[in-house]
């Protein structure tokens, strides 16, 4: 105990920077745990797969979590679309302009399963079982002309981007209706939401009504023309792609981390200039 008197500036110092680090994870993102409301929201779900080939999925309410979470992922809210009066439109250059019903992707065309990463730039990602029509098969029903390098792909809420048409066909990108082997959820995509592998999550359009086959590769869709790239290819990295919001967190945390540092040496400094008096505490 006279010891820890002697030395009491120099712990209570200590106690200072402990606290100052302990409370950094606040301001700084860290991955969810499954919460009880969570695992209740899941239940929802009974016919819904969390494992598939050996690999972890991320549950359906944690998805809509994220969504719920980040609301400009939509740019006019969620989409409520009649299954019984939706059609997709594969149009442009096509020999032949395709409406399909929600009943004839389900029932006249193969269905693919892949999983995929979804990976947002605001810094969340999922990782999930999606389920639904290869693009390349709509577009070999259509019949495409050789003019066409670009797909152009448009939503019931006036949102658009555009991928070229050989990386859709080679890495068999989908439309899918199901998620984690349910349904698509409206907040989610209902009916159909492009699986733009390897893409960042501006690329995976929700609520598809219509593929326009292009000629045009310079298209620029709603975030490209607000400038974001028209490449997001993952691997080119994210730190082209950092969203305003990543970086007001990140600034804000480095804020008060240095002026808690500050704060710590001032307090640090005016305890040893009174021991230096010995004005006692």
């Amino acid at each position: 105990m006279q010891v820890l008197k002697r030395h009491k500036e120099i712990v209570l110092f200590v106690v200072l920077l402990v606290s100052l680090f302990d409370v950094s994870p606040i301001v700084l993102p860290r991955s969810s745990e499954l919460s009880p409301t969570q695992a209740l929201e899941s239940s929802l779900y009974p016919e819904e797969v969390t494992h598939y080939q050996g690999q972890n999925l991320t549950s359906i309410s944690d998805f809509l979590e994220d969504i719920d979470q980040h609301p400009d992922v939509a740019i006019d809210g969620t989409q409520y679309i009649n299954q019984t009066t939706f059609s997709l439109a594969v149009t442009g250059l096509v020999n032949k302009t395709l409406g399909l019903t929600y009943d004839d992707l389900i029932n006249n065309f193969k269905s693919d399963q892949q999983v995929g990463t979804l990976l947002c730039v605001e810094g969340w990602s999922v990782n999930m079982l999606w389920q639904g029509v290869p693009v390349s098969d709509l577009l070999a029903e259509a019949g495409v002309s050789p003019q066409a390098n670009t797909l152009i792909f448009y939503a019931s809420d006036g949102y658009s981007t555009e991928l070229p048409l050989n990386y859709v066909v080679q890495n068999n990108l989908i439309l899918a209706y199901k998620v984690n082997n349910v349904t698509l959820p409206a907040a989610a995509g209902f009916p159909l939401m492009l699986v733009a592998q390897n893409q960042y999550g501006y690329k995976w359009i929700k609520w598809v009504t219509q593929v326009n086959v292009s000629n045009d590769s310079s298209y620029l869709g709603y975030w490209e023309s607000r400038g974001y790239p028209n490449n997001a290819t993952v691997s080119s990295g994210p730190s082209n792609l950092t969203s305003p919001s990543n970086i007001v967190v990140v600034a804000a945390a480095i804020i008060i981390l240095v002026l808690g540092a500050v704060t710590a040496v001032a307090i640090y400094k005016i305890l040893v200039k009174r021991r230096e008096l010995k004005v006692p505490l």
